[in-house]
C-alpha cells in the first residue's frame, strides 16, 4: 500500500479553520439571485455562506420600487426581490438603463440548465465557475491521498449541506402566480429605483410579468424549514469537527473555502444577465445620462404618446402636461 501524502507543513495552529465556513459572505446568495434558482453542480461550490442561501431574497434590502407600464398607464411595484437586486446592480444614478426580457427557455435546454446555468453566463464567468468545481475535486483527491478521513468527512458534510439547500431552493423557486396571461402583447416598463436610478424594461407582457410580479422564492413549508435547519446545523458541526483534521487537511480546507469564494465572486461579477423563471433579462446598450428627471419624463411621454403613467409615478404634474401636450 502506498504511503499517505504527508508534505512538510507550517507549525501554525489552524484548529479554528472551520470558522471560515461560518462567515456571512453573500456570494452564494448573489449567485442564487442571478440564476434565479440553484443547480445541481452547485453541490461542489463549497465556500463561506452556505448557511445563508435561503436568505437570498433579502439581497434587495427591502426595496420594492414603483413601476409604470407605459403602454397601459398602470402603476405597480416590482415584487420580485431577485429582479430588484439585479436592477440595483445595473442601475446608475441619473441614467436610464434599458433592459430586454427574452422569451421562455423550453425543451431540452431547461433540463440541461438544471445542472449548470449557462444561459446568462459569459466565458469568464463560466471559467471561474468551472475552476471552483475543479478545485473542489482536486482538494478531495489530495485529502484522500493524505488519508485524512476526518477531512473527507468534513468536505462530505459541506456537500450534504449544499445539497439540502439546493433541493429547498429549487422547490421554492418554482414559478407561481404572475397575473393573467396576455400572449403576444408587447410591454414597456419604467422602474424608478432609489438613488435616482431609472430602468426601462422591454419585452412581451407575459415575460415581463414573470420577472417582476409575484414571489421569487415562496415561503418555506415546515418540511423545507426542517431541512434548512439541518443544513445549517451541519455547517456549524463542520466547524467543530475541523480540529480533528491533520495540518495538511486544514490547509487544504482553507484553500478550498477561500479559493472558492474568490472565484465565485469573479463568476458573479462577470455574469451580466439575470435568469429568472426561464427568462433572460439583459442590458441593451449603455446607460443614458439625463440632466434632470423631467427631461426623461418628457422624452418618454412624447415617445409613448401618453402621460398617465408619468402622472401616477409623480414624475410630472397633471396641469403642466395639459399645457405642454
Amino acid at each position: 500500500m502506498p504511503a499517505p501524502l504527508l508534505p512538510v507543513t507550517l507549525d501554525v495552529s489552524l484548529d479554528a479553520a472551520g470558522v471560515v465556513a461560518l462567515a456571512d459572505v453573500q456570494t452564494i446568495q448573489e449567485r442564487t439571485a442571478l440564476t434565479g434558482t440553484a443547480v445541481y453542480l452547485d453541490a461542489l461550490i463549497l465556500c463561506p455562506g452556505i448557511h445563508m442561501q435561503q436568505k437570498s431574497p433579502e439581497l434587495n434590502l427591502s426595496e420594492y420600487p414603483a413601476c409604470g407600464a407605459m403602454t397601459t398607464g398602470y402603476v405597480f411595484r416590482v415584487e420580485n426581490s431577485a429582479m430588484v437586486y439585479y436592477l440595483q446592480q445595473v442601475g446608475k444614478t441619473g441614467h436610464l438603463t434599458t433592459l430586454s426580457v427574452s422569451p421562455k427557455i423550453s425543451g431540452w435546454e431547461s433540463y440541461l440548465s438544471a445542472t449548470f446555468s449557462y444561459h446568462n453566463t459569459t466565458t469568464r464567468s463560466s471559467l471561474a465557475y468551472g475552476s471552483i468545481v475543479i478545485l473542489t475535486i482536486t482538494i478531495i483527491i489530495l485529502i484522500g491521498l493524505a488519508r485524512d478521513w476526518w477531512g473527507l468527512a468534513v468536505v462530505a458534510l459541506l456537500i450534504l449541506s449544499r445539497i439540502c439547500n439546493i433541493v429547498v431552493i429549487r422547490r421554492r423557486s418554482t414559478p407561481g402566480w404572475a397575473g393573467a396571461k396576455e400572449p403576444g402583447v408587447s410591454g414597456d416598463l419604467l422602474v424608478l429605483l432609489s438613488q435616482d436610478r431609472w430602468i426601462r424594461i422591454q419585452g412581451f407582457v407575459d415575460d415581463l410579468k414573470s420577472v417582476t410580479s409575484g414571489q421569487w422564492l415562496r415561503d418555506q413549508s415546515k418540511l423545507e424549514g426542517w431541512v434548512t435547519a439541518l443544513a445549517t446545523v451541519i455547517v456549524y458541526l463542520d466547524a467543530a469537527l475541523v480540529s480533528n483534521l491533520t495540518q495538511l487537511g486544514k490547509i487544504l480546507l482553507l484553500t478550498l473555502l477561500i479559493g472558492s469564494v474568490g472565484l465565485l465572486a469573479i463568476a458573479n461579477s462577470e455574469t451580466k444577465s439575470l435568469q429568472m423563471h426561464g427568462r433572460i433579462v439583459s442590458v441593451t446598450g449603455p446607460p443614458r445620462l439625463y440632466k434632470r428627471r423631467r427631461d426623461l419624463a418628457d422624452e418618454l411621454i412624447k415617445e409613448t404618446g401618453r402621460d398617465d403613467w408619468a402622472i401616477r409615478l409623480g414624475m410630472v404634474n397633471n396641469e403642466v402636461t395639459k399645457v405642454t401636450m
